[in-house]
């Protein structure tokens, strides 16, 4: 008769811990409040986003509305989960602060021009590739600089903890890179003289040479730069709402309509794909 209770004892405990093993890995996320439930639960989706980058995320002064391409698209994506566009909040992000503030939980997701790459891979999980940049340079339209390969005791500005930083070491060493808090500085520097050139992916140059007719852009992209959404790891089925989601509005046509909203011109016949991470 003990032995019978010992058993049956035994086998309760052993079902309890199953069961908490499958609740904990059915998302390593679930306690954060950061999950696709915990967002539907608040009513509201809060999304990181640039606030100094034209085209994608830049706060207009006139006003103080953020606008730009990811904007839209976490816009469409609120619509997508909770029914509504305007159930969202945006909260601003730099490259330095955005997987910090991911992992504080102050934000749901990063859609901040973030190149995917296999170092932040082991940080955050990505959704698939949505935006294929290229590192590029922009100088004064009377700058001898042409390529990366006149850089040379040149003094070149781009954001902290961007990968545009970490390529021009390896890339550029003998420039003079000088990190500022965000791109509007680096940009300001660059106006003011106190650098050469700024360094950044080609489709946020554009943004900057839009506003500044006194700018170029040169050299071509000599990266490629894949953006994807960021999530917390293990957060899988907001990974995959998201994944979902993108392939959904290739499909329809928006991710179409959004993009010549916003570079006026046509976007790429093919949605990019993870397979260029292999090459980086």
């Amino acid at each position: 008769m003990r032995f019978q209770k010992w058993v049956v004892s035994f086998l309760l405990i052993m079902m309890v811990l199953v069961v908490t093993a499958c609740s904990s890995s059915e998302d390593a996320n679930s306690g954060s409040g950061n999950t696709l439930e915990d967002i539907k639960k608040r009513g509201k989706l809060v999304a990181g986003v640039k606030y100094d980058t034209y085209l994608f995320g830049y706060k207009d002064p006139s006003d103080k509305q953020v606008k730009g391409f990811e904007i839209d698209l976490m816009k469409a994506f609120a619509k997508k989960i909770l029914g509504d566009e305007n159930k969202i909040e945006f909260k601003e992000v730099t490259s330095k602060t955005r997987i910090k503030l991911l992992d504080a939980g102050d934000i749901d997701l990063i859609a901040a021009t973030m190149t995917v790459s296999p170092e932040r891979q082991k940080q955050v999980d990505f959704s698939r590739i949505y935006f294929l940049a290229g590192q590029s340079l922009l100088v004064k339209n009377d700058s001898t600089i042409k390529s990366i390969n006149d850089l040379k005791g040149k003094k070149v500005s781009t954001s902290k903890g961007s990968t545009s930083a970490k390529n021009m070491k390896k890339m550029a060493p003998d420039a003079i890179l000088e990190e500022y808090e965000n791109y509007a500085d680096s940009l300001t520097a660059l106006k003011s003289g106190k650098v050469d050139a700024v360094t950044t992916d080609d489709s946020i140059l554009m943004g900057m040479q839009q506003q500044n007719p006194d700018l170029k852009l040169v050299g071509g992209q000599f990266t490629k730069e894949p953006y994807g959404i960021a999530v917390k790891k293990g957060n899988s089925t907001l990974q995959k709402e998201l994944n979902t989601f993108i392939q959904e509005i290739w499909d329809n046509g928006q991710y179409a309509t959004l993009y010549k909203k916003w570079f006026k011109k046509d976007a790429p016949k093919e949605l990019p794909t993870d397979a260029i991470l292999e090459a980086k």
